[in-house]
């Protein structure tokens, strides 16, 4: 798995909307976050478009990611929202293109999609991060999620370190033991909706971080149980768990029509018997981590310590 290139103080960062339109009261917030990182920005058209819930028509949004990642002047990626959209331009983008010029590419929720493409088709490390028109003009973004994101994507070869919780927060050991492997995942509806298409995730071997947010635990059991079903979770060798913000009962008046969360993962995760580390900082969640998907990764569920390797 190739690393790209260390983003560093006056690169150029392309700024694109793969998925959901941007409020038009926070683009030039969003553009104003970055600058204030050190990056000059190019604002790609689909930051300002809008066709019903997407940022643009399919063609337009593919063609974007096309042209940052081939346009020589653009040293990074940001991914300005999340949202829907991003399954939708995937037969579009130009796999070969992106392959031959891997650049920090970075994002999270709906831009799973675009993560497991690069990951497994394009072959180089991508970072699952906040993102400039939601947590970076934020006013609870913190210095641990900064700090977090910035040595990430402007350290990009370091290795031998530890992905950390933020202060005060501790993980959860479900199932101990210790897993190497890739780091892959994300949202965990987007990674379910991999399966069956050209870009189903590989998780042979590997170590799975999966979060959500604003899913009722049935669907949060249904999907867990879909990836199981198609062997991912026996494929894996281990598993952690982000946040599931606002992940809960449809009627909190009548939890004895629910299950929590909690049991829901005993249920399912634990039979498998692979490694699990749960409660990691991570997600739809201020503070949040910044994750190097496609760098190998070590845990120990006992100790709770997570460390790049690659």
């Amino acid at each position: 798995m190739r690393i790209p290139k260390a983003l560093k103080k006056g690169d150029t960062i392309g700024l694109i909307a793969a998925s959901s339109p941007t409020p038009p009261e926070n683009l030039q917030k969003a553009i104003d976050a970055i600058e204030n990182l050190g990056f000059s920005v190019v604002v790609g058209e689909t930051c300002s478009s809008r066709h019903g819930y997407l940022a643009g028509n399919d063609e337009l949004r593919a063609h974007e990611v096309n042209e940052m990642f081939g346009n020589p002047n653009i040293d990074g990626i940001f991914c300005i929202r999340d949202g829907y959209g991003a399954h939708r331009i995937t037969p579009l983008l130009d796999l070969e293109l992106i392959k031959a010029n891997p650049k920090v590419f970075a994002g999270y929720s709906d831009v799973t999609a675009l993560h497991i493409i690069f990951n497994q088709l394009c072959d180089f490390v991508t970072y699952h991060s906040p993102m400039p028109s939601t947590e970076f003009i934020k006013p609870g973004m913190d210095e641990y999620t900064w700090n977090s994101f910035i040595t990430q994507v402007m350290n990009t070869e370091r290795k031998d370190y530890d992905l950390e919780n933020a202060e005060g927060t501790e993980a959860t050991t479900l199932v101990p033991g210790e897993a190497t492997g890739i780091l892959v995942g994300g949202n965990l509806t987007l990674v379910t909706a991999s399966l069956g298409t050209p870009f189903e995730i590989d998780t042979k071997g590997k170590i799975l971080f999966l979060e959500d947010i604003d899913e009722y635990e049935r669907s949060v059991d249904r999907m867990l149980t879909q990836l199981k079903l198609a062997g991912k979770l026996d494929d894996a060798a281990g598993i952690l768990l982000g946040a599931w913000t606002n992940c809960g009962a449809p009627n909190p008046e009548k939890p004895e029509d629910s299950l929590r969360l909690q049991t829901i993962f005993e249920e399912i995760l634990v039979p498998v018997g692979k490694p699990v580390l749960m409660d990691i900082t991570c997600g739809h969640v201020l503070p949040t981590l910044t994750l190097p998907l496609g760098k190998t990764i070590t845990f120990n569920a006992d100790t709770k310590k997570i460390t790049v390797i690659e």
